[in-house]
């Protein structure tokens, strides 16, 4: 939130000291529009599995401005599980990145963890996160030294269960929409595991598949720009009462 006041306090006073018009975007729909900044472009309707450290959702998009969220995590993002599984790791935060980088040379299914299933197209990663730390827990007994002999595979069969957890609702979502158009953004759409597996996966189930490039999954400064685009071109502005929310929805 202290990012957001300091953001929207900025861009107050930058519109009232220049004259100009003040566009309110919400971040993860940025994410979304981050499609449109390069070609190839989506085509509506798209879904578009939007992933990060603080969201996991599903998004029906529809137009520009006209999105609907079909699934959601229930408790932690995606991008949070990668993160404290690599806490317990041992490895500095945030390092889900660092995750990926071990699984490339892991056996991602080396060691098994549970999936959490839940109705529709929502999801569930909190325990995921408790069976990972109990596991290391008691390997950890037998074998001070197991992570350390272990890294690579232990990361690459964290990150194998956490994507098919995130595509097994994709491919759902998908075939009960009829929707061939597939996306993925934030800040895990940039993580090498997944791309991997959501070009195989459209291979299979006959998608065209849009990813960005890696520096427009991450938060940007294009993806706002094109965001607010949009929404100057239909004249989508907002007052000086405009107050930052953090958890902001469509």
């Amino acid at each position: 939130m202290g990012s957001l006041l300091v953001g929207v306090s900025f861009a107050k006073g930058f519109a009232a000291g220049l004259k100009i018009p003040l566009i309110e975007v919400n971040h993860m729909q940025a994410h979304i529009l981050s499609h449109f900044i390069e070609d190839p472009k989506p085509l509506f309707p798209f879904l578009c599995l939007t992933v990060s450290g603080g969201h996991t959702q599903i998004v029906r998009v529809d137009d520009y401005l006209k999105m609907r969220i079909l699934g959601q995590t229930r408790d932690d993002a995606v991008g949070e599980a990668f993160d404290k599984a690599a806490k317990m790791l041992g490895l500095p935060y945030p390092g889900g990145h660092l995750i990926d980088q071990y699984a490339k040379n892991g056996d991602p299914e080396h060691f098994q963890f549970p999936d959490t299933e839940m109705k529709g197209y929502d999801y569930s990663f909190s325990g995921i996160k408790t069976a990972i730390l109990y596991f290391l827990r008691d390997e950890i007994k037998r074998d001070p030294d197991f992570i350390k002999n272990n890294m690579e595979d232990i990361c690459a069969s964290i990150q194998h269960t956490l994507v098919k957890m995130l595509l097994g609702k994709l491919r759902k979502a998908a075939r009960e929409t009829g929707i061939k158009e597939i996306a993925i953004a934030g800040g895990v759409s940039a993580n090498s595991g997944l791309r991997k597996a959501v070009m195989k996966m459209g291979s299979t189930e006959k998608w065209n598949i849009y990813i960005p490039r890696p520096e427009y999954c991450t938060d940007n400064a294009a993806m706002i720009a094109i965001a607010g685009y949009f929404k100057y071109l239909k004249d989508d502005f907002t007052d000086f009462s405009v107050t930052p929310d953090a958890r902001l929805s469509f």
